[in-house]
């Protein structure tokens, strides 16, 4: 099947991946209410079609903090990228630079920091998670320093691991015991592309970032555990003296659904805001990001550069997003579906697909550049 969308990614990444790693990507908290109602939400936004606009010359370029987008859209942070595809956070660093767009590295990325910086020569943006080793974070923000990253992008809304069923049911994140290894290990031998691709050519199978604290974890199943005994549930915004400490560029504040929660990403300077309900994996039953939006734009009234992430699946998804109020948008499974599907290759074709969308979409719409897109878009 030659992928036309970003649905076609999904499929193609269901026949590739191990059950285990389609639903740890695919999968939302609970009953995934509100993994659902993101796509559900995002499709229902009408938007205004206009005509006889002279929509022949178009822009979507844009600029944050420094760094020229050829389009509103990065790649977001998704954990355990390199487990879809060998090596696979370079691979997906690589299409972002092709493609002219931002890559955010995820801190619980198989490939380290240090290794995508050198296998593309580019800095990219690096995302932070917490955890309780203090002097691992110090030194950490002072490598992501010494990598000159252009923006870091704190993740706020994951102090515990949603409670995720179908990675118990799959055996990700199931006891620990001989069951849970069979089952594990028989869905790689049924999926032996991926088998041979990721698990005996991927090279070391490990969080790269964390790879001084993770200490003696191997395996999908102990990373699993690892994570839920170190993440720091004790995070306050008192937190960010501690982040500024040892960080001095732009600090984005990615998990935010409540204009409450913006305004105090404000106060304690925030250099940009991302809406996002994580991918619908924490609490089920939030609001989807396109629900929140509106409030959390007039709460920030244009003082930050304002994103947003969450059930974007296509270019007519990202100009929904312009309209209502962002800046940027992060794409998450929308990328991971294509390098699970086809590596580096797939993540190309996936942007060229969402920027021909993103196109059509401005041309139907009168929009002839991104940077003055807003709701008088809507219907």
């Amino acid at each position: 099947m030659i992928a036309a969308s970003v649905k076609d990614f999904r499929a193609l990444a269901r026949r590739r991946l191990p059950l285990l790693m389609f639903d740890y990507l695919d999968g939302g908290a609970y009953g995934e209410l509100t993994l659902r109602k993101s796509v559900e939400d995002m499709e229902a936004l009408a938007l205004r079609q206009l005509v006889m606009r002279d929509v022949s010359a178009l822009s979507m370029k844009t600029e944050w903090y420094g760094q020229p987008a050829a389009m509103p859209v990065a790649l977001g942070p998704v954990g355990f990228a390199g487990m879809f595809a060998r090596r696979g956070e370079v691979q997906a660093a690589r299409a972002a630079q092709a493609a002219g767009v931002p890559f955010c590295l995820s801190t619980v990325s198989i490939c380290s920091l240090e290794e995508v910086v050198a296998q593309t020569g580019q800095p990219v943006w690096q995302q932070l998670y917490m955890i309780k080793d203090r002097g691992f974070m110090a030194a950490f923000l002072e490598r992501i320093a010494a990598q000159r990253a252009p923006a870091l992008v704190m993740t706020v809304d994951l102090p515990v691991v949603g409670a995720r069923y179908r990675d118990v049911h799959s055996g990700m994140s199931a006891p620990p015991g001989l069951r849970a290894s069979l089952q594990r290990a028989w869905q790689g031998i049924t999926h032996r592309e991926w088998l041979f691709d990721v698990q005996l050519g991927g090279g070391p199978l490990i969080f790269g970032n964390l790879k001084d604290a993770v200490q003696d974890a191997r395996g999908v199943g102990q990373f699993s555990q690892w994570v839920q005994k170190n993440f720091d549930a004790s995070v306050t915004w008192k937190d960010l003296d501690f982040v500024r400490q040892h960080w001095k560029g732009p600090l984005v504040i990615k998990g935010l659904l409540d204009p409450a929660d913006a305004r105090e990403a404000l106060a304690n300077g925030a250099d940009g805001i991302i809406v996002s309900n994580h991918g619908g994996r924490q609490l089920d039953g939030a609001l989807s990001s396109v629900k929140a939006m509106p409030a959390i734009a007039d709460a920030v009234g244009g003082q930050v550069p304002l994103f947003m992430d969450g059930g974007v699946r296509s270019g007519l998804d990202v100009l929904r997003c312009l309209a209502l109020g962002a800046q940027g948008v992060f794409l998450g499974r929308a990328w991971a579906y294509a390098l699970a599907a086809d590596g580096e290759r797939g993540v190309k074709r996936a942007l060229d697909i969402i920027c021909a969308e993103l196109r059509v979409a401005m041309a139907l719409t009168g929009c002839t550049d991104v940077r003055r897109a807003g709701s008088d878009l809507l219907a």
